[in-house]
């Protein structure tokens, strides 16, 4: 009896033994899944098929009208003050229209007389690997038509301050002010010429320009604001313009100038200034023109024509 009891659990126990090499080589071949993996049903991304779509959030959203990029250039000396109200409310006023903008302001520093024309070629060139389209742009003059479009000059240059809507200059042929163009007419035309020291006349020239190469200028239509279209901050008293011809300018500035332009535009960039006014930020250049006195002396102060004179020509005259 005792040893039918030995004999069954003896049994029992290799049975038991038996058991467990199973359950551990069933474990080692089928382990049992990792419980800290999430067993969620399988992403859309998980597949390969899977329909792939971006959606743009609203902070993405691109809110300018197109890819162009519009270089606003302002040619400027000792206008600070003007400056300081021209910038934030041309910030404003492009942002409004969603028109995607730089604002350069070019500054001269050097001795010579005021040279609107060859500031702005030194504008173009300067911002022409980030802008396609230029504006030319007077510092004192603020649009106040929101009708009035900054955006991309497909049909051609775009003269905003058109002759029905500037405050002062009403001629059939003015183009100054504001004037829109691509920056691949800018080229074509080689911009403007250097020759205008001295304050006026280069625009005139510049329509001659286009003129001659068969662009034709666009202008706004039905504004009804008239010569309210615009504030002109300009104060002739506290600042008198530089009009006066001296030597013989009068003679070679009254025709085409076949010679000069963008390309041929001498300057260094003496600084370069990236600033904000009230949020608005803009491009400080101060740039010193380079004259060839002996092709145009009336690029010299009155104070510089005795000296020019005696050491260059004693046959031209004031």
């Amino acid at each position: 009896m005792a040893n039918r009891r030995l004999f069954s659990s003896s049994h029992i126990l290799l049975l038991c033994l038996a058991l467990t090499l199973v359950f551990c080589f069933y474990l080692a071949r089928y382990p049992l899944p990792d419980s800290t993996q999430c067993q969620c049903p399988p992403k859309e991304s998980d597949s390969v098929q899977t329909d792939v779509r971006t959606v743009q959030t609203p902070a993405t959203v691109d809110r300018f009208k197109s890819n162009h990029t519009l270089a606003v250039v302002v040619p400027l000396r000792d206008r600070f003050e003007e400056l300081m109200e021209f910038v934030p409310h041309m910030h404003t006023f492009l942002n409004n229209q969603n028109v995607r903008h730089k604002i350069y302001v070019v500054n001269q520093v050097d001795n010579f007389r005021f040279n609107r024309a060859s500031l702005i070629n030194v504008g173009f060139r300067e911002s022409s690997e980030v802008c396609d389209y230029i504006a030319m742009h007077d510092v004192d003059l603020l649009p106040l038509n929101p009708a009035l479009s900054y955006s991309y000059p497909e049909n051609g240059p775009f003269h905003i301050a058109a002759p029905n809507l500037h405050p002062l200059y009403h001629y059939k042929t003015f183009v100054g002010g504001i004037l829109l163009l691509k920056s691949s007419d800018f080229k074509l035309l080689n911009g403007l010429s250097n020759r205008y020291w001295g304050w006026g006349r280069e625009d005139d020239e510049f329509y001659v320009r286009m003129r001659k190469a068969g662009i034709i200028v666009q202008r706004p239509q039905n504004i009804t604001t008239g010569n309210k279209t615009f504030r002109h901050v300009h104060d002739r008293k506290r600042r008198p313009r530089d009009n006066k011809r001296y030597f013989d300018q009068r003679n070679k500035t009254r025709r085409l100038d076949r010679e000069t332009g963008m390309s041929t535009v001498q300057y260094n960039i003496a600084s370069r200034r990236e600033l904000t006014i009230d949020n608005a930020p803009v491009t400080i250049l101060n740039v010193k023109l380079i004259c060839d006195v002996q092709s145009t002396p009336w690029c010299l102060q009155p104070e510089d024509h005795e000296w020019y004179l005696q050491n260059y020509s004693q046959n031209n005259v004031q």
